[in-house]
């Protein structure tokens, strides 16, 4: 399943894609995202369906991006880059890897901090780059650890609090320029190296 939501390095504003190998699942998959629709005259459903079909017009725009999808990536990948040799020495700080067998597109770039060494928090990270007006946020929040699932059966789950309570999720846009990750960088090392900030950048 892929997103194309507004945040994303292709996007339609919103929807996404199904890829499957079988065709039997890809037409399931239609069906299911036109109220699920019998091939009959008149409207007739025999099970549940959803809205989930994309407009014409956003789906142009996600095909006209995909020209650009390579230039994208190496920029995201780039990001990480920096980002990655910026905080190479600092304590508790750590990227994530990118497995031997795939490619990275580094559509975020997330620092877990160590709490055994960290001396500051993701969200103590949040609130110092927040002063300086630079958006940061947390990793998203588990469905296990929802309020609306709260007492739900959960099967594991360990790993994805781990991430959530480590992870600090960076400003990594393809479009963001040297300087002004420079500027994130300067503001975050302060913060992980437990300096309090004299001036406003």
């Amino acid at each position: 399943i892929l997103s194309f939501n507004g945040n994303k390095i292709i996007t339609t504003t919103g929807g996404g894609m199904a890829i499957a190998r079988s065709e039997e699942a890809i037409a399931r998959l239609r069906k299911w995202s036109t109220q699920s629709r019998e091939p009959a005259l008149e409207y007739l459903h025999k099970e549940y369906g959803f809205n989930y079909r994309m407009s014409i017009v956003l789906a142009a725009i996600g095909r006209g991006q995909m020209r650009v999808l390579d230039e994208r990536v190496a920029q995201r990948q780039a990001v990480a880059e920096r980002y990655r040799e910026a905080f190479r020495d600092v304590p508790g700080a750590e990227f994530q890897r990118t497995a031997p067998w795939g490619t990275n597109t580094h559509w975020l770039s997330v620092v877990y901090l160590d709490p055994a060494v960290a001396v500051v928090t993701p969200v103590e990270c949040i609130t110092a780059l927040s002063a300086e007006d630079v958006e940061a946020r947390p990793m998203w929040r588990p469905m296990h650890m929802q309020p609306l699932f709260k007492g739900a059966k959960t099967i594991g789950g360990n790993v994805g609090q781990m991430l959530y309570e480590r992870g600090l999720c960076l400003p990594s846009s393809s479009s963001l320029e040297e300087r002004d990750q420079q500027r994130v960088i300067d503001i975050l090392r302060d913060a992980l190296m437990g300096v309090a900030p004299s001036h406003s950048r």
